[in-house]
């Protein structure tokens, strides 16, 4: 289940580069997207920092880290966490790969294997891709007020998986995804905010495109 949530957390981080599309299976319902889809980023590359505040039922105390985050839509998500241990999670199509302080590196979850996580991990890159079918098939989406021109939403999961993982799920944003909040069956509450967004270079360095092997 853990793997899940930080699938989710990494997909709906895929949004801010997804060209969006309309994917309503109802065309002449309102569609709550129709903002996003022309304010949100279409890039092939991102790169920025994020912090973390997780409020864990029973504990008085959030838990807090942060780091940066490199997304490139034709390879995944590198989440490297800075403080307060250094971490690094890659994702891609088939795997996640986990890299400790000391540079060790573990396949935590292999998709080939694991039928289920390869469909998240499907959905996670059409999304990259700019499928919103996916995210409209898999949540129900409804849109909230927002202040100026940024936009606001709330997706609530369909599917049983997502649905004992999280309740619901809300994204704030502009021209990309600002924030996101996930609450969790169990009662705990993620927030995770962006900042220091790049699309600069457009390509990956050598390093960087040598943490997806």
């Amino acid at each position: 289940m853990k793997s899940c949530r930080l699938l989710v957390s990494l997909l709906l981080l895929g949004f801010v580069v997804s060209p969006v599309h309309a994917g309503a299976a109802n065309s002449s319902a309102p569609d709550p997207l129709a903002q996003v889809r022309t304010q949100v980023a279409q890039v092939p590359l991102l790169r920025g920092g994020f912090s973390q505040e997780k409020e864990v039922a029973g504990f008085r105390n959030p838990l807090r880290s942060s780091g940066r985050f490199v997304l490139a839509r034709e390879k995944g998500v590198i989440w490297t966490t800075v403080a307060p241990f250094p971490s690094e999670i890659v994702i891609t199509r088939d795997r996640i790969v986990s890299r400790q302080r000391d540079g060790s590196a573990r396949v935590e979850v292999d998709g080939r294997q694991q039928p289920g996580l390869r469909t998240v991990n499907a959905m996670m890159f059409a999304l990259m891709s700019g499928d919103m079918k996916a995210l409209t098939t898999t949540f129900d989406v409804k849109s909230e007020p927002a202040a100026g021109k940024g936009w606001r939403m709330v997706l609530s999961p369909r599917s049983r998986q997502l649905a004992q993982a999280f309740t619901s799920v809300r994204l704030a944003g502009d021209r990309y995804v600002r924030e996101v909040e996930l609450r969790e069956a169990n009662g705990d509450v993620t927030r995770i905010r962006f900042d220091g967004m790049s699309e600069t270079p457009a390509t990956l360095t050598r390093e960087e495109a040598g943490r997806f092997d």
